[in-house]
C-alpha cells in the first residue's frame, strides 16, 4: 500500500503523539510498504521533501508547549500529494495538518483514517489559564465528536480513550489497537554500558538505587507529585542510598525545579533534561524503579518501554494502565503519598528473586505491544477502509 501519514508533529520533536506516527511509519515500511508523512517544519519556513517525509512550514504556539501548527491550504504541496498516488490517508493530529489531510482525502477521493491520541481536556488550562476552564472542557467535547463523523475508518490507543470518547457522544465503531513500540532497542545488547557507567560516575550515583521519572515536564503530568511522594520518603530513610533522575523537558521544569528545592530533596534529584531519542533506552536501562504519577497518558509507552528495558515500575493509579501493570505480578500502584512512601519501601526492601520474576511476568505480557501486533492490527484497519471506497 502507499501510505499518508499526516501529523502536526514528528521526530526530532519528542512527544507520544510524534512517536507513535514514527513508530507506524517504520511498521509499514519493513513490511514493505511505501509510507510518506506530512508534517510541520520546525526548522525553516520552506517545503521540504526529504526521505518521504513532507515538511511544511507552520508557527510555533508557544502557549501550547510550543506546538508547530501549519495551515491547511497548500496549492503547491498538494500537487506534490498527488504525484505520490496514495491509497490511503491516516490523520495523527486534529488541527493543522490534521484538516490539510482531511481535504486530500477528500479532495483524491480516498479512504480516511483517524486516531485520536491526545485527551485535550487535560490540556485547556495551556489556554484558558484556570478562567471558564470547565466551559472550554464542554467545547472540546463537542468539538471532538464533530470531527469523529466524517472519517472512514477511527482509532484510539486504549480503553479508557475510546470510553471518554463515548462520553462525549461519539457513537461510531472506535478500533482500539495499542501503539507498538520498537522493543528491540531496550534489548540489553542495544545498551551502551559504557554511556551508564561515565554517567554514573560522572553524577557520583554508582552506588545509589536509581529512580527514574521520564517524558514531557508539564502540569498534566504531575510531576510534583512525584516529587511529594520522594521527599515523604527520604524524610523517613537514608538520604545518601537514593537518588531520582529526570530526564526530559518541558514548560514545567523550571516550577518542578524550584519545588524540589522548596522540598529541601534538590540533592537527591538530578535534572537530566532533554535527551537524544537512541539514548533513552540507556537510561531506563540504569535505573532501578522506572515512576510515573501522570494520569493524563491515553495509552502510557513509557511504562512499556521501561518494562521492555526490564525495569521495575511504580505509577499512580489510573483505569487506563489496567492493561499494563497488574499490582504485584508486572508492577505497582500508589495512590497518595503514604501508599507511595510503603511501596517505594517495599520495592527498595524486595529480594533479588522477587523482582526478577516480576520483571520477566511484565517482559511477557510486554510482548503484545510489539510492532509486528501492531503492525497486524492497523493492516486489518487499512484494508477494512479501503474496502468502504471500493
Amino acid at each position: 500500500m502507499r501510505i499518508g501519514l499526516f501529523s502536526d508533529t514528528y521526530p526530532p520533536e519528542i512527544n507520544g503523539v510524534a512517536t507513535a506516527t514514527k513508530t507506524l511509519y517504520d511498521a509499514f515500511t519493513r513490511k514493505g510498504h511505501k509510507v510518506f508523512v506530512v508534517t510541520t517544519n520546525p526548522f525553516s519556513k520552506k517545503t521540504e521533501f526529504k526521505e518521504n517525509v513532507l515538511r511544511i512550514p507552520g508557527i510555533t504556539l508557544k502557549r501550547l508547549y510550543s506546538y508547530n501548527m501549519a495551515g491547511f491550504i497548500h496549492p503547491k504541496v498538494t500537487s506534490i500529494i498527488k504525484k505520490l498516488k496514495l491509497d490511503i490517508v491516516h490523520i495523527q493530529t486534529e488541527a493543522g495538518i490534521g484538516i490539510y489531510g482531511r481535504i486530500i482525502a477528500n479532495k483524491l477521493r480516498l479512504p480516511l483514517v483517524y486516531t485520536y491520541h491526545t485527551m485535550y481536556v487535560d490540556y485547556t488550562y495551556y489556554v484558558t489559564k484556570g478562567i471558564l476552564d470547565p466551559a472550554a472542557k464542554g467545547i472540546v467535547k463537542k468539538w471532538t465528536k464533530s470531527i469523529s463523523t466524517n472519517v472512514t475508518e477511527m482509532t484510539t490507543p486504549s480503553m479508557k480513550t475510546k470510553n471518554a470518547l463515548r462520553e462525549y457522544g461519539v457513537d461510531r465503531y472506535i478500533n482500539v489497537i495499542p501503539n507498538g513500540i520498537n522493543l528491540e532497542m531496550f534489548e540489553e545488547k542495544n545498551i551502551d554500558k559504557d554511556f551508564i557507567n561515565r554517567f554514573k560516575k560522572e553524577h557520583k550515583i554508582e552506588n545509589k538505587y536509581i529512580l527514574l521519572c521520564l517524558g514531557r515536564i508539564a502540569k498534566e503530568k504531575s510531576n510534583n507529585v512525584l516529587l511529594e511522594g520522594y521527599a515523604n520518603y527520604l524524610n523517613n530513610h537514608n538520604k545518601d542510598d537514593s537518588v531520582l533522575l529526570v530526564v526530559g523537558d518541558g514548560p514545567d521544569k523550571e516550577n518542578l525545579e524550584k519545588y524540589a528545592m522548596e522540598l529541601k530533596i534538590s540533592k537527591n534529584v538530578i535534572f537530566v533534561g532533554k535527551v537524544p531519542h537512541e539514548q533513552v533506552p540507556y537510561f531506563y536501562y540504569m535505573s532501578n524503579l522506572f515512576l510515573s504519577a501522570s494520569i493524563s497518558e491515553t495509552q502510557g509507552l513509557t511504562f512499556i518501554e521501561a518494562i521492555a528495558a526490564k525495569t521495575l515500575v511504580l505509577c499512580r493509579y489510573d483505569e487506563n494502565l489496567e492493561d499494563v501493570i497488574k499490582e504485584g505480578k508486572t508492577g505497582f500502584f500508589f495512590n497518595n503519598n503514604q501508599s507511595f512512601n510503603e511501596k517505594l519501601n517495599y520495592i527498595i526492601k524486595m529480594d533479588q528473586k522477587e523482582q526478577n520474576k516480576i520483571i520477566e511476568n511484565a517482559y511477557l505480557e510486554n510482548q503484545r505491544y510489539s510492532l509486528e501486533t501492531f503492525y497486524n492490527k492497523m493492516l486489518e484497519v487499512y484494508y477494512r477502509a479501503t474496502r468502504k471506497k471500493w
